[in-house]
């Protein structure tokens, strides 16, 4: 399975007549924040690949388009606070960073604790199921320590080490930390979870198989 997850800002390879046959091979697409619900859109209709989204502290509450307002992007599917079984992947998802100025999609270090922990039926459920609790958890912000800044508003979610630790999702892709130069650390190890930034977009090829193997392609 081939998948395409995407943050933060807008590209015009991506953004482009050029994505049917950039993307062709695209399964799934994962937004991890910070886009518009156009962009988005966008990028559904083109590729005709289902999209799972979490919304980041700069996403609209309300966007303005030509079509009028817009409160999500049609097509897509809101993966915050759920458990999701697409197709035999198991996907969760949690929206925001850690609260700055109290603007949307801001949480403070106890509330997200509560998203992650609204999670641990349904990942239980999966392993009585499926053998596995998750395989893949998006997030905006990074997990703490990861890929984050020692400024307020990049602070990472100590509920998501702890997610990834217990429950041992194969990957966590979040967005939220801007990466600028080309030596920036986009993809870590924790555990058994490898962590990518994917701030702008990046392929990644998920093997579903006894070898776990993983190769991504990162892109700024």
């Amino acid at each position: 399975m081939k998948l395409l997850t995407i943050s933060d800002v807008e590209l015009g390879i991506v953004y482009s007549p050029q994505i049917k046959q950039r993307f062709k091979d695209v399964d799934l697409v994962l937004s991890c924040g910070d886009l518009s619900y156009s962009y988005l859109e966008y990028i559904i209709s083109s590729l005709d690949a289902p999209l799972f989204y979490v919304r980041g502290n700069h996403t609209n509450q309300v966007e303005e388009t030509v079509a009028g307002p817009k409160t999500k992007p049609e097509g897509g599917i809101d993966l915050h606070g759920r458990v999701f079984n697409h197709a035999g992947l198991l996907l969760a998802g949690v929206e925001g960073c850690v609260q700055y100025n109290y603007g949307p999609y801001q949480y403070s270090q106890e509330t997200m604790w509560g998203w992650v922990l609204s999670l641990v039926p349904g990942m239980m459920l999966n392993r009585l199921r499926y053998g596995r609790f998750l395989d893949i958890f998006i997030t905006h912000a990074p997990p703490a320590g990861i890929h984050d800044m020692e400024d307020k508003p990049h602070q990472g979610i100590k509920a998501f080490n702890w997610l990834d630790r217990v429950f041992k999702p194969r990957y966590h892709f979040h967005g939220h930390t801007h990466v600028y130069h080309n030596t920036s650390r986009t993809v870590t190890r924790y555990h058994q979870t490898t962590v990518i930034n994917t701030y702008g977009y990046k392929e990644t090829r998920f093997e579903n198989s006894k070898s776990n193997r993983m190769h991504t392609s990162q892109h700024e």
